[in-house]
C-alpha cells in the first residue's frame, strides 16, 4: 500500500510512543532479561487476581525484540494512516485502545508465560476496519474499498494461521482483539469521516501485517 497522508496525528502518537518505550526497553536490559520485561509490565499468570491492571495498557507498547517492534510499527503505519483518514482519528483512538485492552484480557485470561506486544490492538484494527467500510454510506461502494476488504481478511486469516503455527504467539490476544475490533467496526459511525478535502489517499494492495 502506499499511502500519502495531509493528516494522521493519532497513528503518529502511538507509533512514537511504542518507540520511545522502546527505547527504554533496551536502555533498560529488557531484550536480553525476560524478568525486566514483566517489571515493565509484561502480561503474565495471575493479572486480575494481584489486581495488576495497569498490565493490561502497558503490555500494549512493550515489545520483546526488533524484529516484534518493528512488524508491529509498520503494520500500525499502514491500518492506522488509512483507518485515521478514513474514520478521524477521535474514532481510531477508540477502536485501538478499546481492542488493545481486551486483546490483553484475553491473553491475560490464558497465557501460560509473559505476553507483550501491540499486535492484538492491530488486529482489532484490522476487524474495525472491515465492518467500518461495509457500513459506511461513503466508503463501501467503492470498487477499491470493496478491494480492499478481500485484502484484509487474507490478512487476518493468513496471520492467524501463523500465530498458531509458532508457539512464541500470542494468538489469544490476536483474536480477542480481532473480535472486539469487529464488533466495534460494526457498531453505526459516530463520528463522521474527515471531509475528502483534508486527505489524499493512493492505494493500490496491503502489504504486510501484525505480528
Amino acid at each position: 500500500m502506499t499511502i500519502r497522508l495531509t493528516r494522521a496525528p493519532m497513528t503518529m502518537a502511538i507509533m512514537i510512543v511504542i518507540v520511545i518505550v522502546f527505547g527504554f526497553e533496551v536502555a533498560r536490559g529488557a531484550l536480553e532479561d525476560s524478568n525486566v520485561l514483566v517489571a515493565l509490565g509484561a502480561i503474565i499468570p495471575g493479572i486480575f487476581e494481584r489486581h495488576d491492571y495497569w498490565r493490561l495498557l502497558a503490555a500494549m507498547f512493550l515489545h520483546a525484540s526488533y524484529l516484534h517492534v518493528g512488524l508491529n510499527l509498520w503494520a500500525i503505519y499502514q491500518l492506522g494512516t488509512l483507518y485515521e483518514v478514513m474514520f478521524g482519528a477521535p474514532r481510531l483512538a477508540f477502536v485501538y485502545f478499546a481492542t488493545g485492552l481486551a486483546a490483553s484480557i484475553t491473553s491475560a485470561l490464558h497465557v501460560g508465560g509473559a505476553s507483550v506486544g501491540a499486535s492484538g490492538a492491530v488486529f482489532g484494527v484490522l476487524g474495525a476496519f472491515i465492518f467500518s467500510i461495509r457500513r459506511s454510506p461513503r466508503w463501501r461502494h467503492e470498487k477499491w474499498t470493496r478491494s480492499l476488504v478481500n485484502q484484509l481478511v487474507f490478512l487476518v486469516i493468513l496471520n492467524l494461521v501463523i500465530g498458531y503455527e509458532v508457539p512464541m504467539i500470542d494468538n489469544y490476544a490476536h483474536i480477542g482483539g480481532l473480535v472486539a475490533g469487529l464488533i466495534l467496526g460494526f457498531l453505526p459511525h459516530r463520528v463522521p469521516p474527515p471531509p475528502p478535502s483534508r486527505m489524499v489517499i493512493e492505494a493500490q494492495s496491503v502489504q504486510g501485517g501484525p505480528a
